[in-house]
């Protein structure tokens, strides 16, 4: 990743950015993804301030409903840094999708799958993007896979995921880029998606 964000910032910036991503393949864009680190993730939030990025970017149309769509992930924090969000299209038409976070390093059982409603951000006021996970709605269904539903206001749950929302911008095709937010401030902590196509 560093090596894509050399150069000069210029308006060509962002596109040449997605362009580079979206010319490789699955495995190298995640290893890309993987490689970057907290200021690669700060200057690309920064450059991609205007990048809108919608429904179909999480869950791509066509998909059947309750169908996972699966975004690796890689943050910022200490601890936990790889992960996953997997996301769903409700059983009825709808402009929102419904997730929840897999973290195979973290103990689910102790802080919890942070379940969340993911949406359009047309409703909020100077929003920091247009598109949002969210972390105050849970879904009131799920897959069969998927672990149990639990709501984010408990224990070590409250901690991670309780009264936060992740703002989303477009990067590429495939992979987008999020800062989290506690009660309408930023809690200085990005993360990078990127998607997995089904096979």
């Amino acid at each position: 990743m560093r090596t894509l964000l050399l150069g000069h910032l210029d308006e060509r910036a962002v596109a040449r950015l997605g362009e580079s991503l979206d010319a490789m393949d699955h495995q190298n864009r995640l290893f890309t993804v993987m490689s970057a680190n907290k200021e690669d993730m700060k200057k690309i939030w920064d450059l991609t301030k205007d990048q809108s990025v919608g429904l179909d970017h999480f869950v791509p149309s066509g998909t059947e409903p309750m169908k996972e769509v699966i975004h690796h992930g890689k943050n910022t924090l200490p601890a936990f840094t790889h992960f996953q969000k997997r996301f769903c299209l409700p059983e009825a038409g709808t402009d929102e999708a419904w997730g929840y976070n897999e973290n195979p390093d973290a103990m689910i059982w102790l802080i919890g799958p942070g379940y969340f409603v993911a949406h359009a951000t047309k409703d909020e006021k100077e929003p920091p993007s247009d598109f949002a996970v969210d972390y105050l709605r849970i879904p009131p269904k799920k897959p069969e896979s998927w672990p149990e539903i639990r709501d984010n206001d408990g224990g070590f749950r409250k901690v991670v995921y309780g009264r936060m929302k992740d703002y989303m911008r477009r990067v590429s095709s495939h992979v987008s880029i999020g800062l989290a937010y506690r009660e309408g401030e930023s809690r200085d902590t990005f993360f990078l998606l990127c998607r997995e196509d089904p096979s």
